[in-house]
């Protein structure tokens, strides 16, 4: 996205403020340790940036910023159920106006929350009271937490993810470890594989890892790096690359959009969540980056 483009609504702080861009209302953090954006369309962040290091969250050239729609990139968040489960896919939340909770501000970032609530839009989807909340910690490194309220009177359960892009040099130099060798292939159907320890890219990925380590590293070797991912309050860990014909296909990525990202998800898929009423839980992911 050109951030020539961002249109001044007013000024919450020194290194936070609130823009227009093409219709959407995003948060703009500007800190010395840290810049970044976040859509209250979708509780999404679209961009992150530490100081002095090149783009570590993806964005596709082609992302759609349309309040009926998902934006392409960024952190998507998945709740309260991952993949087909249900309609809309992934749930609504990545499709909702988050509002925001509160702001601060020190030396090493910037702290923001936001908050969804049950309405009469998302009862129409999901019939269940709820309250949660989407905490961003901004600075050298990135810190995102999703904790879901159960408010109502009965016990009801959730799946979710919160869906990372990251920007890579090329797809065809980048590896990961970490996340395990057992994974469920959703390009064949789901069924169970048992992968080696060091994931490389040639073609369409699609896999749901369910014993991933701590962290997950993505070893960025175009770009001299590694990026750390720490998740928690998750049993899984979902790792995406479209490929060529997938990223042709998709009307908001461009053809060789797939060359410079992959996505590693702190994802809740093989064991929902149950809450009985006034209990909580907390998804998160922690990302750091090195230098090689």
């Amino acid at each position: 996205m050109d951030l020539r483009n961002l249109s001044t609504i007013s000024v919450l702080s020194d290194a936070i403020t609130v823009c227009d861009y093409q219709g959407i209302k995003l948060l703009r953090i500007q800190h010395p340790q840290a810049e970044a954006g976040i859509s209250l369309h979708g509780g999404h962040l679209v961009w992150y940036k530490p100081a002095g290091e090149s783009a570590v969250i993806w964005l596709s050239e082609k992302a759609e910023f349309d309040p009926q729609k998902a934006i392409r990139g960024g952190i998507p968040v998945c709740w309260p159920w991952f993949g087909k489960a249900a309609t809309p896919s992934h749930g609504f939340a990545r499709l909702s106006d988050w509002a925001l909770k509160e702001h601060r501000e020190n030396d090493h970032g910037v702290i923001i929350s936001l908050t969804l609530k049950a309405d009469e839009t998302t009862q129409a989807l999901w019939p269940h009271q709820f309250c949660t909340e989407l905490t961003f910690e901004i600075g050298r490194e990135l810190h995102v937490s999703l904790t879901s309220t159960n408010t109502d009177t009965h016990a009801w359960s959730f799946s979710g993810a919160l869906h990372t892009y990251f920007t890579v040099g090329d797809i065809r130099e980048t590896s990961i470890t970490g996340m395990g060798q057992t994974y469920l292939d959703s390009t064949q159907d789901d069924i169970t594989c048992d992968g080696e320890a060091v994931l490389q890219f040639s073609g369409e990925t699609d896999r749901v890892y369910t014993s991933p380590e701590s962290p997950v590293v993505i070893h960025d070797a175009r770009n001299q790096r590694q990026i750390q991912v720490r998740n928690q309050g998750h049993d899984c860990a979902v790792i995406w690359n479209p490929w060529q014909a997938l990223s042709t296909s998709m009307a908001d990525m461009a053809d060789n959009s797939f060359e410079t990202m992959v996505c590693v998800e702190s994802t809740i898929h093989e064991s929902p969540i149950e809450l009985v009423p006034g209990a909580c839980h907390t998804l998160s992911t922690h990302i750091k980056v090195h230098r090689d």
